[in-house]
């Protein structure tokens, strides 16, 4: 790279700049090669020379950034550091090279590389070169190489001798005033390192820095002029360069005017929401012929064309494949979704009012993330209590979270986690981070403490809203997996997820404290400097967005399936070997004994492919790395199924930090494995497995979701840096191998099994046409949405037509079209009743569809003074007697009926007042205030002691006890306002009340 920018600035002539390529690689590769090699590490120079102050024939080759660091020398020296840093969590990769450049090994040809340069003439360049090696600008002078020199011989020995200083001299650049960076090349390695670089830069310095741009120009597998002329246009957009576009583009365009007043940052477009197609009315004649068709009814279709029997023979076979294959592809098609990130408003206002709670990892209180945030948070009016949090202990935490109460000891209005940004390995459970570890025991402390305060998760550059080079840290993925789930878990207490860019300024702290302080629906949103994005899922119809397919991927040579003698492995097996494979390489705990082994091998045998079993701890670093050593040359392909499958319930606040490690491990251990030891193989395709759980989340399965998160993330990170990646978040397979009661609970909420050859056909899909992530799931949706939906708003399915179409029913108050002859009938069946034959008709009524819904012989043994909870209602069977309600009397129903109203003959009473509400106040004199008061009496009672204890239910009511008996005691005329003001009091006076008194809104 050096060489070729010499040539560009004028420093060496073209002739010169080959000869230094071309006669110096010559004497590595005649003398150096074989000798040694290079290793790039993740983390600063300083603790890299700590560490090899204890191994000897390795030295430091580069420094590209404050924690990009290359090492070289001997092979058995780096071998060293491999394992040894590998099993503290350090970050190592191999540079696919077998010589030590940078190390003493070139003095082996340095008198070689003097004599065969000695005719080299160096020049006094016409652009400004800053040398890498010196880290000083390069000035005409003589041939040695020393500092100040020219770019003679002597210069080039020692640019392959010495150290790389490419942070110092970025370093400088940047100090100097230089804004804008591009690095030059087939694919971007280096852009990182400048960001890095400059960043820390930032941090250090007492003034402010100006932020810098730094861009590649190519991309591994894009190497066109479209990516030149983005690479471009990203310069172009930031202020750095200022091209011709109409010499780039081939003559004039089109140019929109922008305006000349500054961006008000709000969306005035129409969304267009593509409409599904009307579905027509069947043709009988088409029905009939494709009827004809698919029955093989060879006279009855020769007839209806009036053509002789004999004539469709050969038609008729192929008529019915292709109605077939239609069939198939349409409903294949139907499973494909994939994730969006939607720009969104920022809220109104960032005023944030109240107490707030900020958990940060103890080790990061001063970096420039925590700083900007607590900094921004503060600026907009939040009163932040901060807790550093030091490892894992949920009864610790809960502890400083009690004591870091406000002064009146009223919990805090929210709890927002900087914990994830500690990307640091867990030094018990390698596959977790400490900041992962530390968001379990918060998520624990603040259940053990038994607040209503919402909690925030933070993570920085863990999703890719845009582009997948966005994902730096896909570890910190983890906690949007287990976010998922406790959005369902907590419904009431979850705020949301959020990640933050690298760089945050002043305006994007203001949009964080703008989304904390909104309490509006969105709990997923990405926040960059172009505004806030938040995450959708949405259709991804084959036709509409695949990249077309230049050339199918075959597989061949051989192809490594982790978890490959389970249902799902063994069937991705079978298909690879159909497809053509060679040979297969199929890892599990139990190797050849595993159950079914021997008949798997039989069937693979019969298609041609040869196929070896290996017993393999796929979480164990040392097993994957000999595991890799012993497989045969090309490797071609990995594919990571290996998991465990959760067992029941895992509860966030229950399990231990051992048993949620023990769920993740072989998922994110095995897969960080691979990722690492196989960097350097030139691999077509890198796929994982992953679930739903990770999208949309599964009810107590938080582990399990973070694991699945971070695999996504992963094929994000892996394509960031030219390599193959890919993940597919699947719904529920079907086959062998799979889980009745997970499938049973699955089936009941919508999600339907996929049939294992089709499930197959998606991943054909995907592998030929590169994409790199996809959601594949057989779902129906008018049963799903209501479910998912029952406790919150959810906008992550919003751009969904059939959600949107599911929710739109059974909400809001009939209208003068709609039918509501139900509700009549019942209302004049009860009309000429008494209040007490009423509420036993009532009682009755609901009693008969619990029964129902709950599959019971008789509605007598429906308890009525029993919670829905006891009786065994969820989430699927709320929604269900919703629906019979609605159907039974007419009337509009919320699918939260059940939780709201907790007991039968609490929802009863509801359906009196609904239906009887002015005839009731008439007769009695009730008024809705007193009506409340009664639900509300009846949903307190029916509630177990726990859950009282919890929400301090007895101390509120107490509380407002006392208030009534003090404005009674203080004299009747004031006693006498307050029952005249209760008298008055409508529903919503009664609401103020318990939002204000019982802190129950």
């Amino acid at each position: 790279g050096e060489i070729a920018a010499a040539v560009v600035g004028g420093w060496l002539s073209l002739v010169d700049g080959a000869r230094v390529v071309a006669l110096r690689s010559r004497a590595i590769g005649e003398v150096l090669a074989g000798g040694g090699g290079m290793l790039a590490v993740q983390a600063s120079a300083e603790e890299v020379g700590v560490w090899l102050q204890d191994v000897s024939g390795v030295g430091i080759a580069a420094v590209n950034g404050p924690r990009s660091v290359v090492l070289s020398g001997t092979r058995e020296g780096l071998e060293t550091c491999v394992g040894v840093w590998s099993a503290r969590g350090v970050w190592v990769k191999w540079v696919p090279v077998d010589y030590a450049s940078h190390s003493e090994q070139v003095e082996e040809v340095r008198d070689r590389i003097l004599t065969d340069l000695a005719p080299v003439v160096p020049l006094s360049g016409g652009v400004p070169m800053l040398s890498t090696m010196t880290g000083d600008w390069v000035t005409a002078g003589e041939e040695d190489g020393e500092e100040g020199g020219g770019l003679g011989a002597g210069y080039w020995v020692e640019n392959l001798r010495r150290p790389v200083r490419f942070a110092e001299a970025t370093r400088r650049l940047a100090d100097e005033g230089f804004g804008a960076f591009v690095e030059v090349s087939a694919h971007p390695v280096l852009v990182m390192g400048v960001e890095e670089t400059v960043d820390a830069a930032r941090a250090e310095a007492s003034e402010d820095v100006p932020p810098v741009v730094a861009v590649g120009t190519l991309r591994r597998g894009e190497g066109g002029w479209d990516q030149f002329l983005r690479s471009l246009a990203g310069l172009f957009v930031r202020g750095a360069a200022d091209p011709d576009w109409q010499v780039l583009l081939g003559g004039p365009h089109p140019r929109v005017e922008l305006p000349t007043y500054a961006f008000q940052r709000r969306r005035f477009w129409i969304e267009s929401v593509k409409k599904d197609p009307v579905p027509q009315a069947a043709d009988p004649v088409d029905e009939a012929f494709w009827a004809a068709v698919e029955s093989e009814d060879m006279a009855s279709l020769a007839d209806s064309l009036q053509v002789e029997t004999d004539a469709l023979r050969g038609v008729l076979p192929a008529l019915t494949s292709w109605r077939m294959r239609r069939r198939e592809e349409s409903l294949v098609d139907g499973w494909r979704y994939r994730e969006e990130w939607k720009p969104v408003p920022a809220p109104a206002t960032t005023a944030i009012t109240g107490a707030w709670t900020v958990a940060v990892p103890a080790t990061h209180r001063d970096t420039p993330t925590v700083t900007a945030v607590l900094d921004g948070l503060r600026r907009n009016g939040a009163d932040l209590r901060v807790i550093e949090v030091s490892g894992a202990d949920p009864e610790a935490l809960a502890e400083q979270l009690r004591g870091d109460t406000a002064d009146d000891g009223q919990p805090p209005a929210g709890v927002l986690s900087l914990l994830a940004i500690d990307d640091r390995p867990h030094p018990d459970h390698p596959e977790l981070t400490e900041g992962n570890a530390a968001t379990v025991a918060l998520v624990r402390a603040l259940d053990a403490w038994g607040v209503n305060s919402r909690l925030w998760c933070a993570t920085s550059q863990a999703v890719a809203t845009v582009d997948s080079a966005e994902v730096r840290n896909p570890v910190q993925a983890t906690v949007w997996g287990m976010g998922a789930s406790l959005a369902l878990d907590h419904p009431a207490t979850w705020g949301g997820l959020l990640d933050l860019p690298s760089d945050i300024d002043a305006r994007t702290a203001d949009l964080l404290s703008a989304v904390l302080a909104s309490g509006g629906p969105e709990d997923q949103v990405a926040i960059r400097t172009a505004g806030l994005f938040a995450r959708r899922i949405v259709r991804a119809r084959l036709d509409e967005t695949a990249t077309p397919a230049a050339q199918p991927w075959q597989p061949h040579g051989t192809v490594l399936v982790t978890g490959g003698t389970g249902g799902v492995g063994a069937q991705v097996a079978l298909r690879l070997a159909r497809d053509g494979v060679e040979h297969l390489v199929l890892t599990s705990r139990s190797g050849s004994e595993a159950r079914g082994a021997a008949e798997l091998e039989a069937e693979l045998a019969v298609l041609g492919a040869k196929v070896t079993f290996a017993a393999c701890d796929i979480a164990d670093r040392e097993a994957v790395r000999e595991l890799i050593t012993s497989l045969p040359v090309p490797l071609t392909g990995v594919f990571h199924l290996a998991g465990a499958v959760p067992e029941g319930e895992q509860r966030l606040s229950t399990i231990t930090l051992e048993e949620f490690a023990r769920t993740i491990r072989a998922k994110i251990g095995g897969a960080m494995h691979l990722d690492e030891l196989l960097a350097d193989r030139d691999l077509e395709v890198f796929v994982t497995f992953s679930s739903g759980s990770a999208v949309w989340g599964n009810a107590h399965q938080a582990a399990y979701g973070g694991a699945n998160a971070f695999l996504d993330a992963l094929a994000h990170h892996r394509r960031s840096r030219g390599l193959p990646g890919t993940s597919i978040a699947w719904g529920l397979w079907g086959g062998q191998g799979a889980d009745a009661d997970t499938d049973a609970q699955l089936r009941r909420i919508g999600v339907r099994a996929m049939e294992p050859r089709l499930a197959l056909d998606v991943l054909r899909q995907v592998l030929d046409h590169g994409t790199g992530h996809l959601v594949a799931t057989d779902i129906d949706w008018q049963r799903f949405a209501p479910v998912f939906t029952i406790s919150r708003e959810r906008p992550l399915l919003d751009s969904i037509p059939e959600v949107r179409a599911a929710l739109s029913e059974g909400t809001g108050a009939a209208t003068p079209d709609e039918d509501t002859s139900g509700q009549e009938t019942i209302a004049v069946r009860l009309a000429g009743l008494s209040p007490a034959e009423r509420d036993h008709a009532l009682l009755d009524v609901v009693r008969t569809q619990v029964a129902a819904v709950l599959r019971y012989q008789d509605a007598a043994d429906v308890e009525p003074d029993h919670s829905f909870k006891d009786l065994g209602f969820d989430s699927v069977t709320a929604v269900e007697l919703r629906n019979r309600l609605n159907g039974a009397t007419g009337m509009r129903l919320p699918a939260t009926a059940v939780f709201d109203y907790a007991t039968p003959l609490a929802l009863a009473a509801h359906l009196k007042t609904e239906l009887f509400e002015d005839e009731e106040a008439a007769a009695t004199g009730t008024v809705p205030l007193l009506a409340e008061l009664d639900r509300l009496e009846a949903s307190v009672t029916s509630l177990p002691p726990t859950d009282i204890e919890q929400m301090r239910l007895a101390s509120r009511l107490q509380g407002l006890v006392a208030k009534l008996n003090e404005i009674v005691g203080a004299g009747v005329p004031e006693a006498e306002t307050l029952a005249d003001k209760l008298e008055a009091a409508t529903a919503d006076d009664i609401f103020d009340l318990i939002d204000k008194d019982l802190g129950l809104g």
